[in-house]
């Protein structure tokens, strides 16, 4: 097992790359999606995009794919602060808006999409993560939840609010769209929309060494925003392995994620998946409850035993990455930072522990 760090795009700077080697990274997931450019209040760039149902920020452009140049110079500047770049977590939803909705550029964005893997694969970055999701991650609030009033993540109830048009995945991919909502998919249609995007880029995935990794729903309800979720319970993680059987067909493990799902067992899914040898990678947070009302907390004070998953994980030989995704904000100069380095320290422990 190696720890990582996940990083935003504004973060891919020395002072962030050399924080995330101090305390105790080997390997980095970034996010090439700038989730935080419409600049709202709620927005902080000093932590997870949250709120905003009038969308966190816009897309990129979709006629721009991002390059091997591009990528290239990232991954020397990641290499130069001793560290790996192992995953980019999440596609930008301008170049997947109508394989996620159907839209008629649907043909056109899963060739670029091929594009993007084959890219990817050439770079040397053996990882991408996704989440196949209309409504995306939405509906949270922040607030004093964790010990001692720390500024961490919840959520108070179901969020209802439609997806306006022009918007997936809580972001703006057509600013010019027409007033109204989008309308309603069914689960099916979805699940069939997810199929046909595995079966479409899987083969170009395991051509170019790349493995696509699924994120489950966060939050895990049935529907959110009047749409559709595609992972909202541990055992649908099966069903999207067996759409295809390929080795790229894998998981980014989000244990705060199934520990918030209402059905299901945190420990037995990680213990199936891994088991499986079909994790990924995996974000590793703690929580208290369950959706739709739940709130993150410190590393060490959830209802999640962080060193019993460790050990689960040992057991079945998981050789992959594991990140503190989310980390409640500390009462100093440095919120983020002392909040995420809390968290690293306990994971590292937590490994010192079972490799022992």
């Amino acid at each position: 097992m190696k720890l990582g760090f996940g990083l935003y795009r504004h973060m891919l700077n020395p002072a962030y790359l050399a924080f995330a080697r101090q305390v105790g990274a080997t390997h980095v997931v970034v996010h090439l999606v700038d989730y935080f450019n419409k600049g709202g209040a709620a927005n902080s760039r000093q932590d997870q995009p949250v709120g905003e149902l009038a969308g966190w920020g816009y897309a990129g452009d979709p006629e721009q794919l991002w390059t091997v140049e591009e990528m290239g110079a990232i991954k020397r500047q990641i290499e130069d602060a001793g560290l790996i770049w192992e995953a980019i977590e999440n596609f930008d939803p301008a170049h997947w808006s109508d394989v996620l909705l159907d839209g008629p550029r649907k043909k056109q964005q899963l060739e670029g999409l091929k594009t993007i893997i084959r890219r990817v694969g050439e770079v040397g970055i053996p990882i991408i993560g996704y989440n196949f999701s209309i409504a995306g991650v939405a509906g949270r609030v922040t607030g004093p939840f964790a010990r001692g009033g720390a500024i961490s993540v919840g959520m108070n109830g179901p969020v209802d609010t439609p997806v306006p048009n022009g918007m997936v995945w809580n972001m703006i991919y057509d600013p010019d769209a027409p007033t109204g909502i989008l309308p309603p998919t069914t689960s099916e249609q979805l699940w069939q929309r997810a199929g046909e995007f595995l079966n479409e880029c899987l083969p170009v995935a395991e051509q170019s060494g790349v493995r696509l990794a699924a994120h489950p729903d966060d939050p895990p309800l049935p529907t959110v925003r009047g749409q559709p979720r595609l992972v909202y319970r541990p055992d649908l993680y099966q069903k999207l392995i067996d759409i295809n059987r390929s080795e790229s067909n894998q998981l980014e493990c989000c244990v705060g994620t199934i520990a918030e799902m209402r059905d299901g067992d945190v420990y037995e899914a990680v213990d199936r998946y891994s088991g499986q040898q079909r994790i990924a990678y995996i974000h590793l947070r703690n929580v208290r409850g369950k959706v739709p009302e739940y709130k993150e907390t410190h590393i060490d004070e959830g209802d999640i035993d962080v060193l019993r998953i460790f050990r689960i994980l040992k057991k079945n030989n998981f050789k992959g990455m594991i990140i503190p995704d989310h980390a409640p904000q500390l009462a100093c100069d440095a919120p983020w930072h002392s909040g995420m380095a809390f968290a690293m320290g306990y994971l590292r422990a937590c490994l010192k522990a079972v490799e022992v």
